[in-house]
């Protein structure tokens, strides 16, 4: 493993289109195995697996629905949580998001988030840390693609959102049916068909929906 993430985004991935938000570029690697093996990966140590590397189906669409709806974004300051690529993150920025800071346990995930966001030609503050015992900051708006994948994480994560919405950020998931998501605490505003690499999902196509989080007394935002 290098001790440089920069360095090792750079060298291990290659920056080219995403399938579904073509708009944008990242950092992408072409196969996923080899990659996974270099950082460790399967979580046979405390190295999470490089989910920076990949254009997964619930950031893409969520990155398609901010790009499609600014004004969920414009003017506002934004948390992309769990961002991995920072591709969610780079959508907002693009979207006239008034700031964006992106989130992630993996400070190889900062590092791919601070490139993706430069070679897009936009500014996100990437930070290393968990946030998910915590609160949202002052973030208006938060944003979470493909988080619920494990039951502790999605534990963890929804309990976050709940407090976010309590002090009235709004909350939007992209999830593409996922086993662990809490689908009847939310509200659906929009679903997609993604094309995903099938070395990772079994699939080419992940019919993915874009999820609101009501705030308190269902009182939330407009789908836009």
């Amino acid at each position: 493993m290098s001790d440089n993430p920069a360095a090792f985004v750079r060298a291990y991935a290659r920056l080219a289109a995403v399938p579904f938000v073509p708009e944008i570029s990242l950092h992408q690697a072409d196969e996923p195995i080899g990659l996974w093996e270099l950082t460790e990966g399967e979580f046979r140590s405390e190295q999470p697996p490089p989910f920076w590397a990949f254009a997964w189906a619930g950031g893409q669409a969520l990155a398609r629905y901010v790009l499609d709806h600014p004004e969920v974004v414009a003017g506002r300051r934004v948390l992309d949580l769990a961002s991995g690529s920072g591709l969610v993150a780079v959508a907002a920025a693009r979207s006239g998001a008034a700031h964006v800071r992106s989130v992630d346990v993996d400070p190889f995930a900062g590092a791919a988030a601070t490139l993706n966001a430069a070679a897009n030609g936009v500014t996100v503050v990437a930070e290393t840390a968990d946030l998910l015992g915590g609160d949202a900051g002052d973030a208006e708006v938060v944003l979470v693609g493909d988080a619920f994948y494990s039951q502790a994480m999605a534990d963890r994560m929804f309990g976050f959102l709940r407090r976010a919405v309590k002090v009235g950020a709004r909350v939007l998931v992209g999830d593409p049916d996922r086993a662990f998501l809490p689908r009847k605490l939310l509200r659906p505003l929009a679903a997609y068909d993604v094309p995903v690499p099938p070395a990772l999902e079994s699939v080419r196509v992940k019919h993915t929906t874009i999820w609101e989080l009501p705030g308190p007394a269902g009182v939330g935002g407009t789908a836009g």
